[in-house]
């Protein structure tokens, strides 16, 4: 099974950017379909992003998108999510996770799950 971490989280001023890198090892990264969740103190884990296994297809929740972008670099096995405009409802605890099949912004589709990175955006 693939083993998934995070990093790139930190502290951001609200208007600012980060980039999440995710990176996979264990098994073939480019099995997988893979996405992005987050979690705010307090809250159930909600989807922000997905990406398909050859890159094809993206799934973005609408608090995101325009936002935020998705992609992934299978020689380094590892997927970026670039946020861009940050609000400080963008904190929480970033999760990468991975799948088979297509894109889903359900969490429960996700076999796989890295630890989390902190995202936290000041007003």
């Amino acid at each position: 099974q693939p083993q998934l971490v995070e990093s790139g989280g930190g502290l951001v001023q609200s208007g600012g950017s980060l980039r999440l890198s995710c990176e996979a090892s264990g098994h073939s990264f480019s099995t997988f379909t893979l996405g992005w969740f987050r979690q705010a103190t307090g809250k159930d884990r909600s989807f922000v992003a997905s990406i398909s296994r050859i890159d094809t297809n993206t799934l973005y929740s609408d608090s995101v998108k325009a936002r935020f972008t998705i992609s992934r670099d299978h020689a380094k096995n590892t997927m970026y999510l670039q946020m861009n405009r940050l609000t400080p409802e963008d904190t929480g605890v970033y999760y990468c996770a991975a799948r088979n099949g297509g894109v889903s912004p359900y969490t429960k589709a996700y076999v796989f799950w890295g630890q989390g990175t902190q995202v936290t955006v000041s007003s």
